[in-house]
């Protein structure tokens, strides 16, 4: 596979007409002095003697990026209140890894708000994977002022096994489900990892002690591509057969509207118009209401 000819096709996908003012906005905004960024739960840029006319361009240039799907994310005074509170997943995965002088990669990394968390590790690369013009541009919007030398590929999961060089952690967070061949995804993770590498990975599951999956006809929870969703059983066994040795269960949780809920960010629906109004236990469509599992598997 030749990933540079792939980065070349893909640089090109910033001159899309629904994308270049995004790219326009960000090459104008100036470079503000005495920035303080803290990354906690929010990742929060401090911007010291803002005019009302900065203010303005900062909030111009955000807005144009919508949807915001993770985050939050303040700048100055502006707070981009994300559809999902990221931090409650990431303080929750935040116990169970260690990244110091580690190569890491995101795979489906979004705009960057784990990766920048990760910044407070001090790994030695962080690398973020996903294929998505608009999610690059907000990285690239919130990484003019945090000036972090994360480096964000505009490719895919399909893409790592081939990568110029192994991980020794890679994060995973909700892919898995979008995937038609969910062990050939995990085999593509597992060939990107370093022998003795980990991978962090969720994603939905359903109860039950066997080792099934459910497999929606249509959509789930209004979302057209997801596949499968397993028992824990299912997505252990999915994991040893892409060539783990190892997989120890981390937690599980189930969806509310503390983590995933709509915002002025998104301009859509969200959590709440995907669950069924009379029982939030189900999905619109019948099924068993979102649950995620998260895991660490161990090459």
């Amino acid at each position: 596979m030749d990933l540079a000819q792939i980065r070349e096709a893909r640089q090109k996908w910033l001159t899309w007409k629904n994308i270049v003012p995004l790219q326009e906005a960000i090459g104008k905004l100036p470079q503000y002095k005495d920035i303080e960024v803290k990354l906690g739960d929010s990742i929060e840029i401090v911007l010291p003697s803002l005019t009302t006319t900065q203010e303005k361009q900062i909030f111009d240039t955000a807005v144009l990026m919508k949807p915001w799907r993770k985050g939050p994310f303040d700048v100055g005074s502006l707070c981009i209140d994300s559809e999902w509170q990221s931090q409650i997943k990431y303080n929750l995965l935040e116990p169970h890894f260690n990244l110091k002088d580690k190569v890491v990669g995101d795979i489906g990394c979004n705009n960057g708000y784990y990766l920048f968390r990760m910044l407070n590790h001090a790994p030695k690369k962080l690398i973020g994977f996903d294929p998505s013009a608009v999610y690059y541009s907000q990285f690239a919007f919130i990484n003019h002022f945090v000036q972090s030398d994360i480096k964000y590929e505009l490719l895919g999961v399909e893409h790592v096994a081939f990568y110029e060089h192994k991980f020794d952690t890679l994060f995973c967070l909700g892919v898995l489900y979008h995937r038609s061949d969910p062990i050939a995804m995990l085999k593509s993770l597992f060939k990107g990892l370093h022998t003795g590498g980990e991978l962090i990975l969720d994603t939905f599951m359903i109860e039950g002690e066997g080792e099934i999956c459910l497999t929606p006809k249509g959509r789930y929870s209004k979302i057209p591509n997801i596949y499968f969703v397993p028992t824990i059983s299912a997505l252990s066994n999915w994991c040893h057969r892409a060539g783990f040795t190892s997989v120890e269960i981390l937690e599980t949780s189930i969806t509310n509207a503390d983590e995933q809920r709509k915002t002025q960010w998104i301009d859509g629906q969200s959590l709440e118009d995907f669950l069924d109004p009379e029982d939030s236990s189900k999905t619109v469509e019948g099924y068993p209401a979102p649950q995620r599992v998260y895991i660490k598997a161990i090459k």
